[in-house]
């Protein structure tokens, strides 16, 4: 059975992360990064999470440059910075956002 998709296991069906301010996009597809940023750091705003640690990983960096260009656009992003050593370092972002309240730069 080894290799097999469990039986209740439905690739179409939304995946549910936990709000807990860090994010790992290492098992994401790249294409879905921009909707999955914009809702998950929605979801944080709405519960009051105003620093999100993003962890995208070090690879080429293209992922990381991505992330930061979406961050930039973003209205509820307050500011974003490279993680230090202990906490990611350049394979992972920290975010500053607004208060939900707030929606502007």
């Amino acid at each position: 059975m080894s290799g097999e998709e469990p039986p209740d296991w439905e690739p179409e069906e939304p995946v549910e992360l936990p709000i807990d301010g860090n994010l790992d996009l290492h098992t994401f597809h790249p294409r879905d990064v921009p909707a999955l940023l914009e809702e998950y750091l929605g979801a944080c705003r709405e519960r009051g999470i105003l620093e999100v640690r993003i962890v995208h990983g070090k690879g080429t960096g293209a992922l990381r440059r991505r992330v930061h260009t979406l961050l930039g656009e973003m209205p509820g992003v307050e500011s974003f910075r490279s993680a230090d050593a202990f906490d990611g370092g350049w394979g992972a972002t920290w975010v500053r956002l607004l208060p939900p309240q707030s929606s502007q730069k």
